[in-house]
């Protein structure tokens, strides 16, 4: 989705810091945050009617916000269109009625999209600062079509629409205005008891059809932050949190297809599942929430990738209730979700503890066992999230999660006797947070994740301590991280004892952080023994990495552009230990919007020194073979036209040329992205991707090498296997293709069918020695391999009351890995070979509803 703030991630937002002489006070006034707007809000006894008509005598005698300030496409000016706001409080919510006056009623423009969906269309926005922090805060959207969308604002997070609240409203037309009227319970958010309130508090407003963005407060693109950019609401008086309990019970079914088409086995399965999250508000501060049972079979599908790297696929994380409220538990990058219930840690071993074909002391043959089911994800018992801030800005985090053991069954192929095989062993993950809110936009925090595994296996823990200090003008800040992560234990399945036991990183940067020109210096190591994956996710340890950074961005617009982003880094990288050489390089770039039609465009040039790779080899310990990676130079253009307009595009080109390698040229790789769009009603819309990728002469691993290959064991001495590289042609190809209709702002379908194909084939083969040196051989085993992936996920949700929604999930699912002689070079090949296989199919129905105490109490007489 076009999130709200995207124009503060195009480019980093730094500024001046003042000087002496009134010339530069002034030069660099832009670079301070505008003075505080204060709002007081009314306090009403009578009862309001959400219906968008404002038509309560209390809306006409409250005060008015008013008098907008533009944000982009140019900083400063005065809104033309008026705005007004008016913000009533009793003891159960507030109240805002907005007005938003407008030329006429086809310059409000209002597609309808999913809830947190922003699309073509206008909108307005309130947003809360309820500890006055000027770190944390609370967004709420509305768009003329009566679409909702809510976020959460945090230095870890960022924007974060993940984050979903119960709350009222509605919208109306009349005649060249349109009204938004919201109520939202206090139960919805978290403030003090304190008997006399003081929040942070802006208001934005969005005309889509000049692609003009206002806030009440002002708000600067060229000063760093955003919260620290709002307003104050005073007048907020003996309002006390109420109790925040509900309960979200939830049934669903399933209807799962596989044509196995074997004798005794069911090419269909049912299964019916039932749950609950529960959310209880502990005190006015904290609010537990916790899933049991929980059914995530309706997530959108991974996007599956033929994976030649030495390194994991990092997948998203479509788990509505991992996305939800983890802004404190995502702080220092410790925390990858998908770790819990992901992949049980003996997925891969199943195989080696199979007994093989025997010979009886009679001379029958006894066949051996094979897998029967072996799962792929472990399934939770429950999890908890305890969360929250003090009136003193102290946050406090507690995750816990339990998963229960996880077996594959394997069966004899003689007698038919199953058995099972442990996979993953019972487990608890947890993680413990504290961040400090401090002023000048600074915080200090600390971290610490544990998983704990029952059995004999092994256990990790990693504690993470970081820091930002900006000075009082918020023009410089200094930041750092320092992490130490503890494993003890044996190596699953095994009585070998755990490596890399004790390990540590530790980051350092200082820069200034606001006005055009910004600039940064950093400094980081991550020792050769720091393995923070049993909960989070880190590709390659045992580094040293220095980097500059720099940065001009032009706010207000100039010549044709609404605005312009440049930047300029170089970096290094060493291997910690042994310390050796692994790269020098560059990178820079720019983007801009064009004035007159709003299309945006940028660019990035990139280029680096011959590196060294000391991963690609999978060879341990490193520091004696890497793949040498020749000097290199890259460039990318990408362009976006009007989204405005019925028919709009994203486009990308990329190439990248390195040198001569000795004997090896002609290296070099290239990217295509088109993504054209069309609109066909504010109800109706499609979307096409398409990527495509080659890769020439591209030198890597070809694989490991297995005793049992007559092929392979030439180059196997004394159980020591080589390692051999190929050189390869890859070509990737994306298709996806998406379309949503929305019946209302409460209910929509949508649909999204993807085909990844992606083709390796090998030229030639070397073995690589110590030093990078390669030697070629006459290496006759295939490595040729292809994977096809195929995925339609269809989608109906219908929101029928506040915080309760039926949905109905079709996925179709198909993957298939080729290798060798099996390979299918050509994609339609592979497009062809993709339809004819089986497929998987599942129909699932779910079915949540929200329950309120609040709501469901006995009203007092």
């Amino acid at each position: 989705m076009g999130l709200l703030f995207l124009f503060l991630l195009a480019g980093p937002a730094h500024a001046q810091k003042l000087a002496a002489g009134p010339k530069t006070a002034v030069a660099d006034s832009a670079a301070l945050p505008a003075p505080k707007r204060q709002f007081r809000a009314t306090r009403i006894t009578e009862v309001i009617k959400i219906d968008g008509e404002l038509d309560e005598a209390v809306w006409r005698e409250a005060p008015v916000a008013t008098n907008f300030i533009e944000t982009r496409p140019t900083p400063g000016r005065p809104e033309k269109h008026a705005t007004e706001v008016r913000l009533l409080y009793d003891d159960a919510a507030l109240y805002i009625g907005a007005v938003m006056h407008d030329v006429s009623p086809d310059s409000i423009f209002r597609e309808l999209t999913q809830r947190d969906d922003l699309g073509n269309t206008d909108y307005f926005a309130v947003f809360l600062d309820t500890y006055n922090d000027k770190l944390n805060g609370y967004g709420f959207f509305l768009t003329p079509g009566g679409v909702e969308l809510d976020a959460r604002y945090s230095p870890a997070g960022g924007e974060d629409f993940n984050w979903n609240a119960v709350w009222m409203s509605q919208t109306k037309l009349r005649g060249n205005d349109w009204i938004a009227e919201i109520r939202i319970p206090y139960s919805a958010i978290r403030f003090s008891d304190a008997a006399e309130q003081v929040w942070g508090i802006n208001f934005a407003r969005q005309r889509q059809s000049t692609r003009q963005q206002f806030f009440w407060n002002q708000v600067k693109p060229q000063v760093d932050g955003l919260v620290n950019q709002w307003g104050e609401l005073r007048g907020l008086r003996d309002i006390k949190p109420p109790l925040r309990l509900s309960l979200t019970p939830y049934v669903s079914t399933y209807y799962n297809h596989f044509p196995y088409n074997e004798q005794g086995k069911r090419n269909s399965s049912t299964s019916f599942n039932g749950g609950a999250d529960v959310k209880w508000g502990i005190n006015e501060s904290f609010t537990l929430d916790a899933t049991l049972v929980p059914d995530f079979g309706q997530v959108q599908s991974d996007n599956q990738v033929l994976n030649l790297s030495p390194f994991e696929v990092q997948y998203n994380e479509n788990r509505q209730f991992f996305t939800e409220g983890t802004e404190l538990f995502n702080k220092g990058g410790l925390f990858y979700s998908r770790r819990v219930g992901g992949q049980p840690l003996g997925f891969y071993n199943v195989d080696g503890q199979l007994r093989g074909r025997t010979t009886e002391a009679d001379g029958q043959i006894r066949q051996g066992e094979y897998v029967v089911s072996n799962p792929g994800v472990t399934r939770l018992l429950n999890a908890t999230k305890i969360s929250g801030r003090t009136k003193s800005g102290l946050g406090v985090g507690l995750f816990n999660a339990l998963s229960n053991d996880v077996y594959a069954t394997v069966q004899d192929s003689t007698s038919g006797e199953q058995r099972e095989v442990l996979t993953q062993p019972f487990s608890n993950y947890n993680i413990f947070v504290l961040d400090q809110s401090l002023k000048n936009n600074s915080y200090v925090s600390l971290i610490n994740t544990n998983v704990t595994r029952k059995g004999s296996t092994y256990d990790a823990n990693v504690t993470g301590g970081l820091f930002r200090f900006a000075n009082k003008a918020n023009s410089y800040a200094l930041k750092g991280q320092a992490n130490y992560s503890r494993r003890r234990g044996t190596v699953f399945g095994s009585e070998e004892q755990i490596n890399n036991r004790d390990g540590y990183k530790y980051t350092l940067e200082v820069g200034k952080i606001s006005g055009n020109w910004n600039w940064s210096l950093n400094h980081g190591i991550e020792s050769d023994t720091y393995d923070p994956n049993d909960l989070g996710i880190l590709f390659s340890n045992n580094s040293i990495n220095q980097e500059a950074f720099v940065s001009y961005n032009k706010y207000q617009p100039f010549w044709k552009l609404n605005r312009l982003n440049t930047f300029l880094g170089v970096y290094q990288n060493l291997l910690y230990k042994p310390t050796r050489y692994q790269s020098v390089g560059f990178y820079s770039g720019f983007n801009t919007t064009v004035t007159k039609n709003f299309f945006s465009l940028g660019g990035n040039l990139s280029g680096s020194l011959a590196e060294h790779d000391f991963f690609e080899p999978r060879r341990q310990p490193l520091g004696q073979y890497y793949v040498r990676i020749p000097a290199n130079i890259g460039v990318n253009g990408y362009g976006s036209s009007d989204y405005r307009k019925k028919l709009a595009y994203d486009l990308s080109l990329a190439g990248r040329w390195f040198a001569a390698d000795g004997a090896r040229t002609g290296r070099d790789g290239y990217d295509v992205g088109l993504s054209p769009r069309y609109r066909v009603t504010n109800q109706l819309s499609f979307r096409y991707n398409f990527n495509w990728s080659l890769r020439r002469n591209e030198i890597g691993y070809a694989g490991g090498l297995r005793s049992g290959e007559p092929q392979d064991q030439p180059f196997i001495q004394n159980g020591v296997a080589d390692v051999i590289l190929g050189r390869r042609r890859r070509i990737t190809t994306t298709n996806t293709v998406s379309a949503s209709y929305t019946f209302t702002n409460r209910m929509s379908f949508t649909v999204r069918t993807r085909h990844y194909v992606s083709v390796a084939r090998y030229r030639d083969f070397s073995r690589l020695n110590p030093g990078g040196e390669e030697e070629g051989v006459s290496y006759q085993r295939n490595r040729d391999n292809s994977f096809s992936a195929f995925n339609v996920d269809a989608v109906f949700s219908w929101w029928f009351a506040p915080g309760s929604q039926i949905t109905v999930v079709w996925k179709n699912a198909n993957a298939s890995y080729l290798a060798g002689d099996e390979t299918l070079p050509q994609y339609f090949t592979n497009f062809n070979n993709t339809l004819n296989t089986p497929h998987n199919n599942s129909v699932s129905v779910k079915v949540l509803y929200f329950l309120d105490y609040l709501a469901l109490r006995p009203k007092r007489k």
